[in-house]
């Protein structure tokens, strides 16, 4: 047996490595001392006495108990040990438990791979209080209070346990709660989220997501406040209605429109084209609406008075989706155009706004332009014959998107009666690609106009503003960023991403920009400024589309988990989660023009039609109306075991869970969808390749 150090040899001992600053062996020997009697010998001490492993003995005392509780609170109690795990984590390092660290930690990892990968691989090299000190990721849960809401017989029974059993490591865990965890607790009747039928369906579900004001604001799933130390639940006030039009713009479409009416008469009960503009389109100014003075924009021309009363024109008679009607969704239209012998070449795809061009991005660095009616495109140029397609070469990499800029389908001469009709097509196309840089095409000659630099990574997506003028752009190298047509250098660097920018969109009125990231946030930016208003964190996996609806009151988020997130933008809230596509990423979305329904594509090889509005009986909807090449037409709210089975692929193993809010789903044979788009009738355009 060891001789024991005297306790007066021992305090000399700890005073001398003090005077010559060994301090780790210092703390090592007074934790060690701590557990022992004046002659040197063990005290017979509590759990939470017993160095790092108390840590370990509370942590799988909780686990082992909530994994026993009852059904309806397992979920929100699981929420629990995660930043158990963190904080305890963090303080068995920071009291030089090196070993017992390490332990700890490769114990429970395996428990949270799923939902926190990257923070994994962040806290995994961290082994000496040193690191705790140096890394970012330590700073941001020991600086900030981990939020959590519990219900209140849940939270009560949590702690009822933890004090019973404090002397077994309950203490700890108490601790923990305490010092670095706001817990706020709600009663089942104040907060609709924790009522009885709320978590008997979560009960139900097979994973468990975040709550929407669960985490660190700016890091995990939680606040729509985008400082992450802000005590305050007040947002940044948002103007989302529509931007104003310039006076006289609205002066010239409005005697179009006259006269239009007067020349074609509206049909009985039918609107006329001036009652249309007055009750839809007009814009004035208001307090809830950005002032035209905040987005610069050129000069209106005559172009755009014709596009403003063709607008008009298909506004009144489009076909008119409500959502719907007594359980039974609207009967929806998909054209899908399919690309063959593409060999996996294909990265991207856009259709133009008068739904006559389709545009791919290719991995062998052009762009292929072709007409969707099969006619030959004509150049501008003199003596240049027409082609089936036009092929855009001049990057140096391959495209990751491609954006036409904003046109609408215009009358022809005959049809409106004058020899002259200002063109209302688009007339350029954005590229973006590896080779860092975004191409200007012309659209009428075929050539590059500008080439534009700024990213240092490549740029994986482009958007034009809605009123053109204006793109914006996601890359690699953690920005988004602004730019204005007429000049090369960006207007706005929007940065705050942890990760890659992997797609980006614009609110409906131009005065705002969202971009999605590889780190699982979407973030909401104002134009005016480049100040981030809005931070939504809830998704699982890594954000591949973003669409704003019509309204501008609904943003829609997907991510490569096949889940898509509906938010409020106004309070900053979650609205509900849709579920139906498999892993792999859902590529595009789509609002209809009432902003009552979306449709989504994606590497499933399906085109879905989503109801905005949840129906008011989720159970038991929907049936099996025929069978496609790669999965099963399904029509909105299948019951859980038809919609599993329906969910777009044959794989085995776990199924795709599939919400009662998918009103219809269409399969493909196996061409992943690249692009889905709601025309201005609300009819629905989706284009793929062909992988067999």
């Amino acid at each position: 047996m060891p001789e024991l150090m005297d306790p007066r040899m021992r305090k000399q001992v700890i005073e001398y490595l003090s005077k010559k600053g060994y301090n780790r062996t210092e703390a090592m020997l007074r934790n060690e001392s701590a557990t022992q009697d004046a002659e040197g010998r063990p005290l017979a001490s509590r759990v939470e006495d017993g160095g790092g492993s108390k840590y370990g003995k509370g942590l799988e005392l909780t686990r082992v108990w909530i994994e026993g509780n009852l059904d309806i609170y397992k979920p929100e109690l699981r929420r629990v040990l995660w930043p158990l795990f963190v904080y305890s984590f963090l303080n068995v390092v920071s009291e030089y438990y090196i070993q017992e660290a390490g332990n700890f930690f490769n114990a429970f990892k395996g428990y949270f791979e799923d939902e926190h990968p990257d923070d994994l691989r962040l806290l995994q090299p961290i082994g000496l209080p040193e690191h705790v000190a140096d890394s970012e990721i330590a700073k941001i849960y020991r600086g900030n209070k981990y939020r959590l809401r519990l219900s209140s017989v849940a939270f009560f029974n949590l702690i009822q346990f933890l004090e019973t059993n404090d002397k077994l490591g309950g203490s700890v865990m108490v601790m923990i709660l305490q010092t670095h965890m706001n817990i706020v607790t709600v009663e089942r009747a104040a907060d609709e989220s924790h009522s009885l039928a709320r978590m008997l369906g979560r009960a139900k579900e097979a994973e468990n997501f975040p709550a929407e004001d669960e985490g660190i604001p700016g890091h995990n799933a939680g606040s729509a406040n985008v400082d992450r130390h802000t005590t305050s639940n007040i947002l940044t006030r948002l103007k989302l209605g529509p931007l104003p039009m310039e006076q006289e713009l609205l002066e010239d479409v409005q005697a179009e429109l006259e006269e239009e009416d007067a020349k074609n008469p509206p049909a009985e009960g039918q609107s006329s084209l001036v009652q249309e503009f007055e009750r839809h389109i007009k814009r004035e100014e208001s307090e809830d609406a950005p002032a035209r003075t905040d987005i610069p924009l050129p000069p209106s021309k005559v172009r755009d008075v014709a596009l403003e009363v063709q607008k008009v024109k298909e506004n009144r008679d489009r076909f008119k989706i409500e959502g719907r009607t007594g359980g039974v969704g609207p009967a929806v239209s998909v054209v899908m155009f399919t690309f063959h012998n593409t060999y996996e070449g294909i990265n991207c795809i856009d259709v133009s706004g008068d739904n006559l061009l389709i545009a791919a991005g290719m991995a062998d660095h052009y762009i292929q332009v072709w007409s969707l009616k099969g006619d030959a495109l004509e150049s501008a140029f003199p003596n240049v014959a027409p082609e089936a397609s036009r092929k855009l070469i001049g990057h140096s990499g391959p495209v990751y998107a491609v954006s036409f800029s904003p046109g609408i389908a215009g009358p022809t001469e005959a049809s409106s009666g004058y020899s002259q009709v200002p063109t209302t097509n688009p007339v350029h196309l954005l590229s973006c690609s590896m080779d860092k840089t975004i191409r200007l095409w012309d659209l009428e000659m075929w050539t590059c106009l500008v080439v534009y630099k700024g990213h240092d990574g490549p740029v994986w997506d482009i958007q034009w503003g809605p009123y053109g003028h204006y793109f914006l752009t996601g890359s690699r190298d953690r920005t988004a960023r602004l730019w204005s047509q007429d000049q090369i250098v960006y207007l706005r660097l929007f940065a705050g991403h942890e990760q890659d920018v992997d797609c980006v969109a614009f609110h409906p009125n131009s005065a705002y920009v969202f971009t999605g990231s590889s780190d699982k946030n979407v973030r909401m930016w104002q134009v005016t400024n480049g100040v981030p208003v809005r931070l939504f964190t809830g998704h699982t996996g890594n954000i591949t589309s973003l669409a704003c609806s019509p309204s501008g009151k609904i943003l829609a988020s997907a991510d490569d988990q096949g889940t898509i997130i509906l938010w409020d933008l106004g309070p900053g809230k979650l609205l509900k989660r849709m579920r139906g596509h498999a892993k792999g990423g859902i590529w595009s979305l789509s609002w209809s023009a009432e902003s009552t329904v979306i449709v989504s594509g994606g590497s499933d090889g399906t085109v879905r039609v989503w109801d905005v509005a949840e129906p008011g009986n989720a159970a038991g909807q929907g049936k099996v109306i025929g069978e496609g090449g790669a999965g099963t037409k399904i029509d909105g709210g299948a019951s859980a075991a038809q919609g599993s089975a329906a969910a777009g692929t044959k794989k085995k193993g776990k199924e795709t869970v599939v919400t009662p809010d998918q009103i219809s789903a269409f399969p493909t044979k196996k061409s992943p969808v690249y692009k889905v788009k709601f025309t201005r009738m609300n009819l629905v355009v989706a284009s793929g390749a062909y992988t067999p």
